[in-house]
């Protein structure tokens, strides 16, 4: 029972975020112009404060664990490959692979990660350590299949430039790159500079969520119903049941589970839609994985939780 109330309890509001924000926007509330600005600043200032501070707040010298971090790079690359492999196969849109792929394998770990862990352990435990690894794949891989699957993109040399340059330009993973000195190291902001930082930090998942609400088409959504369910599945049930078995075989236990299931099982980021909207992407579609996963999220985390400590692994 304490699963299923932290889980709703983390996930109700950012739907409920999002569907009243849909309903400002259907009112007149919410402008097309106001969610535009909104949906910039928020991708290229918002968020990579997110990201820096919390990259930053990340005490991973005391955490460190190789063969955890290995085994979390090395299932987001296999998890990215697979996933775009098979949306290549078998997606009829092209134009809709780069959404579909990263709302299959890309969690929101902003909003989970180290909450997550502290409600069932009182420390962040493994988390940081995760998030450092994790995170700048999930903006690096974003980045390249966004590029390579945009609309009017380039090929040979002229694609790998662009992914390059997406990648050393992308506002994210700068913010993540310049957090990650003060993680290893453990340096403290002074006071001022914190207060200052977590007031940009505090507003980027907020605003994300209305942009996410405002901008939400429902009936082009609809249309779109059966590659939002087939990555839901993918991103909730299927790669968590496969990546946590091999890690409870390889020997995971405890936070390093809880880890492991913060990475795979909790919804689509905010962040896909973000991308999407800025780089060209299917935005609808990335919008459209995102509210079901957050929807669904509660039942299937709350799910995988009450196997593991079943197991006795947690």
């Amino acid at each position: 029972m304490d699963s299923l109330l932290f889980s709703l309890n983390a996930t109700i509001p950012i739907f409920a975020v999002i569907f009243i924000s849909y309903l400002l926007r259907r009112r007149g509330i919410l402008p097309e112009a106001f969610l535009t600005g909104a949906d910039r600043f928020t991708f290229r200032v918002l968020l990579p404060v997110l990201l820096f501070r919390d990259i930053a707040g990340g005490r991973i010298s005391e955490q460190f664990d190789a063969r955890f971090l290995l085994y979390c790079v090395a299932v987001t690359t296999v998890m990215f490959a697979a996933v775009w492999l098979g949306a290549e196969l078998f997606l009829k849109e092209r134009d809709s692979i780069g959404a579909f792929t990263q709302g299959a394998f890309r969690s929101s770990l902003a909003i989970f990660g180290i909450a997550f862990a502290q409600n069932i352990y009182g420390s962040a435990g493994l988390v940081p350590l995760m998030i450092v690894a994790v995170v700048p794949l999930f903006n690096i891989f974003s980045v390249i299949v966004l590029t390579v699957r945009s609309p009017g993109r380039a090929t040979g040399a002229g694609a790998m430039r662009k992914c390059v340059r997406g990648i050393l330009t992308n506002p994210l993973i700068i913010g993540i790159v310049l957090g990650v000195p003060f993680a290893v190291f453990g340096v403290d902001f002074p006071p001022v500079a914190a207060k200052t930082l977590n007031y940009f930090a505090s507003m980027a998942t907020p605003l994300a969520l209305v942009t996410i609400g405002g901008g939400f088409e429902g009936s082009k959504a609809i249309k779109k119903l059966r590659p939002t369910l087939v990555a839901s599945a993918l991103k909730l049930l299927l790669l968590p049941a496969i990546f946590l078995t091999i890690g409870y075989a390889l020997g995971f236990r405890d936070q390093a589970l809880v880890a492991l299931l913060v990475m795979l099982g909790t919804p689509s980021t905010v962040t896909c839609y973000l991308m999407c909207k800025n780089m060209g992407g299917d935005y609808v579609l990335s919008s459209s994985i995102i509210v079901v996963t957050t929807a669904l999220s509660a039942v299937t985390l709350t799910a995988f939780l009450y196997i593991l400590r079943a197991l006795g692994a947690i």
